[in-house]
């Protein structure tokens, strides 16, 4: 067979060439592609077999007669951005001189100064009266250079700079974006590498449906997002840009930094992460802009009319391109250059100074500014940019092109004066051991302020100013605090209630933002889908299967769910940037994300982080909680420990109430403190699928439900043999049931506490605790649950479907002898009383502890122990349901 790639008429190959050249010159580029795609269906319908290239070249995207010229004074602008790497640098080095380890990095921004730069001067709106503001994501890496342009600008003092990584005083630089320690300055955390690309996904798809319900003003606002390329194979960087092509979001601009190196050495040292970046954006549907190459090598491509250069630039590796801007002209000259004879003659009347001279095109501003302008005019798709530069650019000796760079904290005395006479920095020889801050002249100064006066204000900046929303009042929720009656419920479907009438509510209808994976149905949601529909920007172009029924499946454009198919973490992004909207676009939304417990917190607990430290404020729901309450699923599903994951998260709020009025409590309470108060916490509440009678709330009980203790039922006449049984969730059924059982098997009281939230006592708890020890000769305060549960020297029960650390937390607040009951171990299929039998957190072991602690107590005789634990059929033998 011959091979297809030999060319057997080169008369007739360059006559298609010619013609294709002739149709680009006439008609333009884009008719030229039509054309060719038509050629390509053609040949592929009579069956050839075509090779797939999602790459090109490995040249810049832009060709060189279309670069523009950058407005504003561009040798100011440079002048400027010198000063900048030496401040970077410095804010890094006198951190560690004052504190050795501190650490801090200074290669990442050394290799993106003039991406940063660019961005700030040319194009970062700042949200103002007049427009919405743009959003960046700005890489964790490269803080001290965004701190030292702050300087620069007189934003930031250079008391503050000595403060950088010293942030326990509450005033210092914090060590990365972190918008909970410095609220008015970030606008996303983002060193948690992989969440920033995947946060930047959804930001931008919020700011579109946003836009399409009428709840912002339609505009050309931006998010980017700057990442590095070692971070690109975290799995959620790559995880959900198919989704921003199939969503057409415009609006959304990935930079990939491009300086072929991770943390330890290259990121791909034997092939090319550009081309490989490359291909998956333009596979999946984005623009895909390459600024790899500075102007110097415009002038050797003009010249290469063999092709060799362009040949030599596609084959060599990104490992020794790395080596080469380790090195020196020379080393070029002999390894990259002298490859072939024709690349060797292109540069052999040029002095080795001058090859080493050439920049790759991430330090060249004139192309960057280009591909950015390009980047904002791109129509109806995303944006990649894959920007070529080098690691520590301008360090040296110090760290250039080095695999040890990233680590890179201190400059001895020859590397600073190398880095001052390279960017020729006005520091003198007698100073430069103490690595000065080097301030900006006056015009200097100005100029900046103009840039950023034309761009709307100071960048970056975090809004602050939403309005407070007026909350719906507790008696909204009428029917919920009546309870069920005779009827069997969930706490599930006491949910969708809820949330169904604050959807109807005129006030706050339109900002309750309910976000699902694809268990819609799961958790009795269907309903909403005819109601207020599923976003789509597309709307609904097809006939869906259920269309005759009531509930069918609805989609709009103006679609109110957020419906995120089989994808938890795409959902918990979507309910980041709604829980955002306060700051990002100035308008409070309500969300309310729904999903399987065990899926929750275990599957995106990054995010649930990153949630805390964004200042999120919404729900998280976890449904079909509880390592019992999901029969039939197994190990995979059932939850016994979302409510200890959610406890790690400072300002998470976690519930796992048991009845519909709790419920009703805990979410007109979170809109409070959230919507009304304002306060930056969320809310995790778990919600389960067992249906049972749900009650009225009892008189006075709303407090307690808050704090996360009050007593449901007290004994109508408590007798010495009394105990108190403590519970959450549906777990508290079995503990209604195991009093019912104590009394009438054996004579036994007791009072029935419900404990809506166990991380709630304990915060109190060690709050209370701290407090004391700080202040030893003030009147002691009292956690909330001693007090409450004071006036009974009876023991307590406590049992709840999660682990036994979930109740164990509060153990030193409660005074009375305190016996824990949770499901540790695997979760595993079976019917709901097997599982709660297994876990021993069913009512006959509830009874059975129950009297354990009367007959420790010595209320209750042997007889009367071994009477209980042969009717409860407590079998001391059976293995530990955690090992087992």
């Amino acid at each position: 067979m011959k091979d297809s790639r030999e060319d057997i008429d080169p008369v007739e190959s360059q006559e298609w060439q010619e013609a294709i050249e002739d149709v680009i010159a006439r008609d333009g580029a884009d008719r030229a592609h039509f054309l060719l795609d038509k050629a390509v269906q053609q040949a592929r319908a009579a069956g050839a077999q075509l090779p797939f290239s999602a790459t090109t070249p490995y040249q810049n995207t832009i060709p060189a007669e279309d670069l523009l010229e950058i407005p504003g004074d561009a040798e100011m602008e440079k002048r400027i951005r010198s000063i900048n790497r030496w401040n970077a640098m410095a804010t890094v080095v006198r951190a560690n001189k004052q504190s050795d380890g501190i650490g801090g990095h200074i290669a990442s921004f050394a290799s993106s100064a003039v991406m940063y730069d660019l961005g700030l001067n040319h194009f970062w709106r700042a949200r103002s009266a007049t427009h919405g503001g743009d959003l960046v994501f700005f890489q964790g890496h490269v803080i001290p250079g965004i701190y030292a342009r702050s300087f620069m600008e007189g934003r930031i003092s250079e008391e503050d700079l000595l403060k950088f990584r010293h942030e326990t005083s509450g005033d210092g630089l914090s060590s990365y974006p972190h918008p909970w320690l410095m609220p008015d300055y970030w606008q996303f955390p983002t060193v948690s590498m992989g969440l920033g690309p995947l946060m930047a996904v959804y930001q931008a798809r919020f700011m579109k449906y946003m836009e399409n319900r009428g709840l912002i003003e339609k505009s050309d606002r931006k998010v980017w997002a700057f990442l590095g390329d070692g971070e690109m194979d975290e799995p959620e960087s790559l995880g959900a840009i198919n989704i921003a092509a199939r969503e057409g979001l415009d609006n959304l601009i990935f930079v990939i930094n491009c300086n072929l190196q991770r943390l330890d050495g290259p990121v791909r040292g034997n092939a090319k992460i550009v081309q490989e970046l490359e291909g998956s954006f333009r596979g999946s549907g984005w623009e895909v802009i390459k600024v790899l190459w500075g102007k110097g090598w415009d002038d050797l491509l003009e010249r290469d009319t063999s092709g060799k250069l362009r040949q030599l630039m596609d084959e060599t590796l990104d490992g020794d391109y790395q080596t080469f801007k380790s090195k020196d002209g020379a080393y070029i000259r002999e390894h990259f250059f002298g490859k072939y004879p024709e690349t060797a003659k292109l540069v052999e009347d040029w002095t080795d100074e001058e090859i080493f001279g050439l920049r790759r095109g991430g330090h060249d501003a004139q192309k960057v500014y280009t591909a950015y302008k390009r980047a904002t005019e791109v129509q109806g798709r995303p944006t990649c940019l894959l920007v070529k530069t080098v690691k520590g650019y301008g360090m040296g000796a110090a760290g250039e092109g080095q695999n040890t760079t990233h680590q890179q904290k201190k400059l001895n005395l020859e590397q600073l004066k190398a880095m001052r006479d390279r960017f020729k920095i006005p520091v003198d020889d007698k100073d430069i051991d103490k690595v000065p801050f080097v301030s900006l002249n006056n015009a200097q100064k100005a100029y900046l302020a103009d840039r950023r006066q034309e761009l709307g204000g100071s960048f970056p900046s975090r809004y602050t100013g939403a309005p407070a929303l007026e909350i719906p009042a507790l008696d909204v929720f009428k029917r919920e605090l009546q309870g069920s009656g005779d009827r069997e419920i969930s706490t599930t479907m006491a949910f969708v209630k809820i949330l169904t009438t604050l959807l109807r509510d005129k006030k706050v209808g339109k900002q309750v933002v309910p976000i699902v994976p694809d268990e819609s149905r799961t958790f009795g949601m269907e309903g909403l889908f005819r109601s207020v529909g599923i976003y789509n920007p597309l709307g609904q172009q097809y006939t869906p299967q259920d269309a005759e029924q009531m509930s069918y499946y609805k989609e709009s454009t103006d679609g109110q769910v957020l419906q995120e198919g089989i994808n938890e973490a795409g959902a918990m992004a979507d309910w980041i940037a709604a829980a955002t909207s306060y700051s990002n676009h100035g308008v409070p939304m309500i969300p309310f994300y729904i999903y399987y417990s065990m899926f929750g917190f275990q599957r995106v607990g990054d995010l649930a982080w990153a949630a805390g430290d964004s200042r999120a404020r919404g729900f998280m729901l976890g449904g079909t909680a509880g390592r019992t309450t999901l029969n039939g699923e197994g190990l995979q599903h059932e939850d016994g420990h979302s409510h200890i994951l959610a406890g790690t998260i400072p300002n998470c709020i976690s519930y796992d109430p048991t009845f519909s009025y709790e419920v009703a409590v805990i979410v007109q309470d979170g809109m409070r403190r959230m919507f009304a108060e304002q306060e930056d916490v969320y809310y995790y509440i778990t919600l389960m699928n067992e249906n049972y009678q749900h009650p009225e709330m009892p008189m006075g009980a709303e407090e307690g439900i808050k704090r996360g203790l009050y007593r449901f039922r007290k004994a109508d006449k408590p007798g010495k043999k009394h105990v108190n049984l403590m519970g959450s969730g549906t777990i508290f059924m079995q503990s209604v049931k195991a009093a019912e059982m104590l009394k009438d098997d054996f004579g036994v009281t007791s009072d029935l506490w419900s404990a809506t939230s166990m991380n709630e006592l304990a915060r109190d708890g060690q709050d209370c605790a701290r407090w004391n020890r700080l202040n030893p000769l003030e009147e002691p305060k009292v956690p909330y649950v001693t007090k409450t549960l004071s006036g009974t020297d009876a023991p307590v029960i406590c049992a709840t479907d999660y682990m036994k650390n979930y109740a164990e937390q509060i153990r030193a607040f409660v005074e009375q002898d305190f016996t824990v009951l949770g499901t540790d171990g695997f979760g595993r299929s079976d019917s709901r009383e097997a599982l709660r039998r297994f876990f021993e957190v069913d009512a006959n072991h509830i009874a059975a502890a129950a009297m354990h602690a009367l007959y420790r107590a010595g209320s209750v005789s042997k007889a009367d122990m071994q009477k209980a634990l042969k009717k409860y059929e407590i079998d001391g033998s059976k293995a530990n349901p955690r090992l087992s």
